[in-house]
C-alpha cells in the first residue's frame, strides 16, 4: 500500500529554458531588435502578454501533480532582464507562489539570461554571484556566454547551493563547440572545489547543518552521455538523476525530430541520504504535458514554441521543463 504524499514534506526544484522572454522594448545595448513591434518578429505587447500568460500557468503546474504544490526553486534560461521576471511572477496564476528572484546582467550578446525563481516563505538567500565564463572563439575571440548563477541559501532550514547554467549552443555543430561546453563545465567544477574543497557533498552521515547540498540545473546544450556532463561533471561527486529520463521518444525538446535532454538536473550524493530532519531526493521527472505540445500537423507532440522561424505560434516554449522532488519525513 503506497503512502499518501500527505505524509511528507515536499519541494519541487525545476528548471524551465522559457525561449526568448523579451519584452518589446528596444534596449541600445544587446540584439532584441527582432523582439520589438517593428522588429521581425512583431512583438507586441499582446504577444508578449499571452506569452506570460502561458509560460505562468506551465510554471505553475511544474510538480503539482505530485506535491499539490509549485515550485519551490525554479531555474530559468532565456530571460532578457529584471522586467520581464517582475512581469513574470506578478501573473494570477503565480501569485501564490511568493516568488522573488535572483538575476545578473550577463554579457551575452542577445542579452537573454539566467536567473532564479524562488517561494521567498520557504527559500533564504544568504549568498549569490554570477560567475562570469572565460571562452575563446577558435579565431582568437572572447566568447561573450551566458554566465552561471550561484546561488547558496537554506531550503526549509537545509543548507542548499544551486548553479543555474546555460551552457554555449550547438549552432556551429555539436562536435566544433563541443569544446564551449566542455570549459564552461570545468570552470563550474573549480568554483564547486573551492565552495566545497572538503567535498562534504559526497558525505551521507553528515547533520544537516555541516551537509553540502549542491544542485546543478540547466539547458546544457549537451545530453546526458556527452563528454561535459558524463566525464567532467558527474565524477565530482553527482548523480544525474534527470538522465534516466532520456528516451528515443522523450525528452526535453525536440530537434530534426529527434529527441533531446539537454535540460537537466544534477544532485550531489548528499541528497541520497538517510538523514533525521534532512531533505532527500525523491523523484525526476519532465513535465510535458498534452498542455505544452503541438496538437497538430508535422510537429504533433514536441513542445509548442512561440516561433516556429519567423512564423508565430503562440506558444510556450521549445523545452518542456524538468524537475525534481525533494522530501522531508
Amino acid at each position: 500500500m503506497s503512502i499518501p504524499t500527505q505524509a511528507f514534506e515536499q519541494y519541487v526544484i525545476g528548471f524551465y529554458n522559457l525561449e526568448n522572454l523579451f519584452d518589446v522594448g528596444n534596449d541600445k545595448f544587446i540584439l532584441d531588435d527582432d523582439f520589438t513591434p517593428d522588429g521581425k518578429k512583431e512583438w507586441t505587447q499582446n504577444r508578449y502578454q499571452k506569452k506570460l500568460d502561458k509560460l505562468s500557468d506551465a510554471i505553475s503546474k511544474i510538480g503539482f501533480d505530485y506535491t499539490g504544490k509549485m515550485p519551490s526553486l525554479l531555474g530559468v534560461a532565456e530571460v532578457e532582464n529584471k522586467k520581464v521576471l517582475n512581469d513574470l511572477i506578478s501573473q494570477p496564476k503565480l501569485k501564490a507562489g511568493n516568488y522573488d528572484y535572483i538575476h545578473y546582467n550577463s554579457p551575452d550578446e542577445r542579452g537573454i539570461d539566467v536567473a532564479l525563481i524562488y517561494d521567498a516563505t520557504v527559500f533564504k538567500v544568504i549568498h549569490s554571484e554570477p560567475l562570469r565564463i572565460d571562452i575563446t572563439n577558435l579565431d582568437g575571440e572572447p566568447d561573450r556566454t551566458r554566465d552561471i548563477l550561484y546561488v547558496k541559501g537554506e531550503l526549509s532550514g537545509m543548507p542548499v547551493v544551486v548553479y543555474v547554467n546555460h551552457w554555449p549552443s550547438r549552432r556551429d555543430g555539436p562536435e566544433t563547440t563541443n569544446y564551449k561546453r566542455v570549459t564552461v563545465a570545468q570552470q563550474l567544477v573549480n568554483h564547486i572545489n573551492t565552495i566545497d574543497a572538503d567535498q562534504n557533498r559526497i558525505k551521507l552521515d553528515q547533520s544537516i547543518n555541516d551537509s553540502s547540498n549542491i544542485i546543478v540545473l540547466g539547458d546544457f546544450n549537451d545530453d546526458p552521455h556527452n563528454e561535459s556532463i558524463q566525464n567532467v561533471l558527474l565524477p565530482q561527486g553527482f548523480d544525474n538523476v534527470t538522465a534516466p529520463l532520456k528516451k528515443s521518444h522523450r525528452g526535453s525538446l525536440s530537434h530534426d525530430f529527434k529527441w533531446n535532454l539537454f535540460d537537466q538536473i544534477l544532485i550531489s550524493k548528499s541528497l541520497h541520504n538517510d538523514i533525521n530532519e534532512a531533505l532527500y531526493f525523491h523523484k525526476a521527472d519532465i513535465f510535458d504535458d498534452i498542455m505544452l505540445r503541438q496538437w497538430s500537423g508535422k510537429y504533433r507532440g514536441q513542445p509548442a514554441r512561440t516561433f516556429v522561424g519567423r512564423k508565430y505560434k503562440g506558444g510556450y516554449s521549445d523545452h518542456f521543463p524538468v524537475f525534481i522532488i525533494l522530501r522531508r519525513n
